[in-house]
């Protein structure tokens, strides 16, 4: 069936639907080794050769759904120039092409969900959904009712204001502070910024929830499949089409 190239690609995992229409006003797209210049233009995955860059795109048919545990020392992109390892390497016997849904630092650890579902994907991502992610974040010391205070109504950051968040104490000890802060936005490496900008040392940090799901058992460098049943709890944050399929 014939759909609207930018639509195609956002399946595909390649680009949102926006940045696809700038891949091809940019020249960079090919429908059977023609450029396609034009946002209405249309392809059928299934009998035409799509190219971006030269490179082929392929939509897959069967839609997978993963939650990984990642751990410290991974990178959530498909490759890395410096060679560091990148979560994909944990997801064996999958067998087919996932990426990651956003993305934790290196050094961040926790819940990650990874699909082939482009469309899935840059939906849920999406800011307007205003999906909960909870982190646990072990910080240095002890933590006074301001700071916590500061970062429920919004720190100053140097890319903005943040939006209210959650923060409450979840554990104390001698020397170190549990801390559960929960946002819905996405910027880079936030969590820990936010922490800094109220004086708190991270020292660890571990996203433990998304949206309605969390990591319950599943160990660390682990992975499964989600249930339809989960599945159906997400498209209620990011509405899509009916019937997706895991295993």
């Amino acid at each position: 069936m014939e759909e609207r190239i930018q639509k195609i690609l956002s399946q595909a995992g390649v680009a949102s639907r926006r940045e696809a229409e700038r891949m091809i006003t940019a020249g960079r797209v090919t429908v059977n080794g023609v450029p396609v210049t034009e946002l209405g233009a249309k392809a059928d995955p299934a009998r035409d050769r799509i190219t971006v860059d030269g490179k082929p795109v392929t939509v897959e048919e069967k839609r997978v759904y993963l939650l990984l545990n990642k751990p410290v020392g991974y990178v959530t992109t498909l490759k890395d120039p410096d060679g560091r390892p990148i979560v994909t390497d944990l997801l064996k016997g999958v067998g087919v092409r996932v990426f990651p849904v956003g993305r934790l630092d290196y050094n961040t650890e926790g819940l990650l969900l990874l699909t082939n579902d482009g469309a899935w994907a840059n939906r849920l991502a999406h800011p307007r959904h205003e999906v909960d992610k909870e982190y646990l974040v072990r910080v240095r010391g002890t933590v006074d009712r301001e700071q916590l205070r500061r970062l429920e109504r919004g720190v100053e950051l140097d890319d903005g204001k943040t939006a209210p968040a959650r923060a409450a104490v979840f554990k104390e000890s001698d020397n170190n502070t549990w801390v559960s802060i929960t946002i819905h936005e996405g910027r880079y490496r936030q969590v820990r910024r936010m922490c800094e900008a109220v004086s708190l040392s991270v020292v660890r940090l571990r996203r433990v929830r998304y949206g309605s799901l969390s990591l319950g058992e599943l160990k660390i460098g682990e992975f499964r499949y989600l249930t339809p049943a989960e599945v159906k709890a997400l498209d209620g944050v990011a509405p899509r089409r009916t019937g997706p399929s895991s295993r």
